[in-house]
């Protein structure tokens, strides 16, 4: 699918600290109390995935076999896209997005799951 690398991981993480940082500092007084929850669990799901990625990417590095470094490789991917759909489409209806973006949330939040589980696999 992908193959584990230190980018995305690294992306992942900042640009979780710097919506946290946003969350906590404009967002705060401007969002109601569901959304300011809702934002910092998509910050807190994001970053959690940035460290476990960064954990894949290690795992492959000690991978013996080419089957293992795929699964992880699968692993990845996973939790890339799951990452992005599901905090962001979080972030994008705290923000007013279209609520389109609604369903893309629990697809995301699958998504990390099959990575997870994947991970357990391989």
């Amino acid at each position: 699918m992908l193959r584990a690398t230190l980018t995305a991981p690294a992306i992942f993480g900042f640009t979780g600290v710097t919506c946290g940082a946003f969350g906590a500092h404009y967002l705060r007084s401007r969002l109601s109390e569901d959304g300011t929850r809702a934002w910092n669990t998509a910050v807190t799901y994001q970053l959690l995935h940035a460290v476990a990625m960064l954990g894949i990417v290690a795992l492959r590095q000690q991978a013996a076999s080419e089957a293992r470094k795929a699964r992880l490789d699968t692993a990845f991917g996973l939790m890339l896209v799951g990452v992005i759909g599901f905090s962001g489409s979080i972030y994008g209806l705290v923000l007013g997005g279209p609520k389109l973006l609604g369903p893309v949330t629990p697809l995301g939040g699958l998504l990390m799951m099959a990575g997870w589980a994947v991970v357990g696999i391989a």
